[in-house]
């Protein structure tokens, strides 16, 4: 604990669960000398919250008997949008979120009137969200030392594994933070191989803010900008298809994820790279509109194979 508000308010927190805390125990845990806690117990009562000493060797604090803070006040929309928010934090692939979480509810719980906590349990109890469940960020510090950065425009060293095993260290300016099919990812400028690039964070082996600012383009789209980073990563077989729709009705039925999409007159041009020729036939069948493959010859063999399966299929006769 760095600040001393921090630890005034941990030692709050403790004389409201405790009931009785010692002084020099207290001492410890927040890494101060008896002294600084005395100065911070003043500081507690300078703000209205009585406390009782005890004085002596083994002396302790205490709250007032019958002191309570004032509750918090929620509407029923804002327990309800508490409440669903710490279901969907459960999926945000934070580590030790389990126990985070647990504890921000059973706080949130002791101060609220008994309608609101029954409201809380239940949504808790009986409320069940399908999100992708995130692969755990290796240590949250990552995580906040790069959101932190984002937030004061300030340039971070990464130190990086690939997925290939191999090891780098880059300059780099965080644009944004997105989390995407359970993977959390920072978006921004790659000071390294000079252009837009998107990190894994679970790949970080090690970040530190440096002194270096920088300017954050106004119209940057983290979540497209990630997209796109994903849709040139080169795989075993590109792709040309053209999709016989406009581009909202493209984007509305396939990833932008799977290559970049461009409007011409005859439709969409769409061009990537697969490494599953059978999966990507699958999808293209699935669509509600025409298509031609103008580039793979692996694409149009597992087309017509799946065709063929289709056809097989429908000729069997009735049971």
């Amino acid at each position: 604990m760095a600040k001393p508000t921090t630890r005034v308010l941990a030692l709050l927190e403790a004389l409201q669960s405790q009931g009785r805390v010692g002084g020099a125990e207290m001492a410890r845990r927040l890494g101060v000398h008896p002294r600084t806690l005395r100065r911070y117990i003043v500081a507690l009562e300078e703000l209205g919250i009585p406390i009782t000493t005890e004085r002596g060797r083994h002396g302790a604090y205490m709250l007032v008997a019958g002191f309570k803070l004032p509750p918090m006040m929620f509407t029923d929309d804002e327990a309800l949008a508490l409440s669903v928010g710490l279901l969907a934090a459960r999926n945000l692939g934070l580590a030790g979120a389990a126990a985070a979480i647990a504890s921000a509810q059973a706080k949130l719980e002791r101060v609220m009137p008994a309608k609101l906590r029954r409201h809380v349990r239940a949504i808790d109890e009986t409320v069940t969200l399908e999100l992708s469940r995130a692969a755990p960020v290796t240590d949250n510090a990552t995580l906040a030392v790069i959101a932190e950065a984002t937030q004061a425009r300030r340039r971070v060293c990464l130190a990086y594994r690939s997925g290939k095993g191999e090891h780098s260290e880059r300059a780099f300016d965080p644009y944004g933070l997105l989390l995407r099919d359970g993977q959390w990812y920072a978006a921004g400028m790659c000071h390294l191989r000079g252009g837009l690039r998107s990190f894994r964070l679970d790949r970080v082996t090690g970040v530190r803010v440096l002194d270096a600012g920088f300017e954050r383009p106004p119209d940057f789209d983290v979540a497209r900008n990630l997209s796109q980073s994903i849709a040139r990563i080169p795989r075993r077989y590109a792709i040309t298809v053209l999709l016989r729709c406009d581009l909202a009705t493209a984007l509305e039925h396939l990833r932008e994820t799977i290559g970049l999409f461009e409007p011409c007159k005859d439709g969409v041009v769409l061009r990537g790279s697969i490494d599953n020729p059978d999966w990507f036939a699958r999808l293209l069948a699935q669509l509600p509109f025409g298509f031609e493959v103008r580039r793979s010859v692996a694409l149009r063999g597992a087309l017509r194979r799946h065709a063929g399966r289709i056809l097989k299929s429908a000729a069997r006769p009735a049971a």
